[in-house]
């Protein structure tokens, strides 16, 4: 086995956390590089209303609509689009970042959905349109806008890499990826529990072992357990409990190999300590949030090249109709690529959001014709 055809994924969603008065509280990558979208873009966006000679004073209610209509478009979305119940099961939960049983926990806002934030980004421009900057129609607008929507983007989408999150099918190719943080954090257990034996979880590649199955491979769990937990009760704990937690882990992503999980076990006389050694399967899946991550890093290097070059001569429309037909056609291409996000979805000839993706394609489409009718300013 190559040590290069695929790679484990073991990063910590969280930046730190710490207990508050109020309960757990912790920072995570998805909403730094969220916030780090928005800031980011807010300096571009200065740089190309020096450029163009508009008040720099409107980048800051720009960035007001931005944020407002893609957190709430991209909430309500996700809630309209994928969990509807959730408005007369948990109507609060749709709004709130909290959750109050068992005990209070900030949770964040958990389900945004881009289609849901595209609609809320047209909608809040169309409303800032309506104020009639000197020179700022809607189209126009959104010809700026959507150059920082494809970085936005591609920060959230590497957000969800680091959550594990919208996790692509398994893949053969040397691009897969075993996703194993939330299974690290189900082997793991509650750190604070003061029955739980599990001290440190590691793992690594197995290079000494054979492919079996395409599309898994095999991989190596290093289980440290607390000192003085004994050795037979190490074994009773691994082939029930860490068995489960392995085959039943968040994103099912782990297969015990065989009828059961193959582990050594090696004590540490100095420190009274077993390491147990499980050997198993890992499933390699598409790396679909990279995908999608470089395809908007991409996106917003062609349309912020098409900008600069013709700035004041761009005809209106040009860019927003490139971006929604490359954007939206390469979702749609991608979803072939990702496991469903919900049940229903499985009974569905496209999943959802490939169907939303189809009239964003289609007003792109439209809209660039449009560009190309009209003449060009200037001409």
């Amino acid at each position: 086995m190559s040590t290069l055809d695929f790679i484990i994924w073991n990063g910590n969603p969280e930046l730190f956390s710490f207990e508050s008065p109020v309960g757990y509280i912790s920072l995570r990558w998805y909403g730094l590089l969220f916030a780090l979208g928005f800031l980011v873009s807010q300096q571009i966006l200065y740089y190309i209303h020096k450029k163009e000679g508009k008040p720099e004073s409107d980048v800051e209610i720009l960035t007001i609509y931005m944020i407002v209509a893609t957190i709430i478009g991209a909430r309500l979305g996700h809630v309209l689009f994928y969990q509807p119940e959730m408005l007369w099961q948990d109507p609060l939960g749709v709004i709130l970042p909290f959750e109050f049983t068992p005990e209070f926990r900030f949770t964040g806002l958990k389900g945004l959905a881009s289609h849901g934030g595209a609609i809320g980004i047209l909608f809040a421009l169309w409303l800032y349109a309506r104020k009639k900057k000197p020179g700022q129609n809607y189209l126009q607008v959104l010809d700026r806008i959507v150059i920082l929507v494809a970085l936005t983007g591609a920060l959230i989408r590497f957000g969800n890499y680091f959550n594990s999150e919208i996790l692509g099918k398994p893949t053969t190719l040397p691009t897969g990826v075993v996703f194993f943080s939330q299974a690290h954090a189900s082997v793991l257990g509650d750190p604070t529990r003061s029955n739980n034996p599990v001290e440190v979880v590691t793992v690594k590649k197995n290079p000494g072992a054979a492919d079996t199955i395409p599309g898994m491979k095999p991989i190596r769990i290093f289980v440290l357990f607390k000192a003085g937990f004994p050795e037979q009760e190490v074994r009773f704990f691994i082939d029930g409990e860490i068995q489960q937690r392995l085959f039943y882990a968040p994103e099912s992503v782990l297969r015990p190999t065989g009828m059961g999980l193959f582990f050594k076990t090696i004590l540490d006389e100095r420190s009274n300590q077993i390491m147990a050694q499980i050997d198993t399967l890992g499933v390699t899946r598409h790396p679909a949030q990279l995908y999608e991550a470089i395809s908007c890093l991409l996106l917003f290097m062609l349309l912020f090249y098409i900008w600069n070059k013709h700035k004041q001569h761009l005809p209106e429309g040009r860019i927003f109709g490139l971006f929604m037909i490359i954007l939206w056609s390469l979702r749609f291409g991608y979803e072939f690529l990702k496991e469903n996000q919900v049940a229903f979805e499985d009974k569905l000839p496209l999943n959802m959001g490939q169907i939303l993706s189809i009239p964003l394609v289609i007003i792109g489409v439209v809209i660039l014709i449009r560009s190309y009718k009209r003449p060009q300013p200037g001409a």
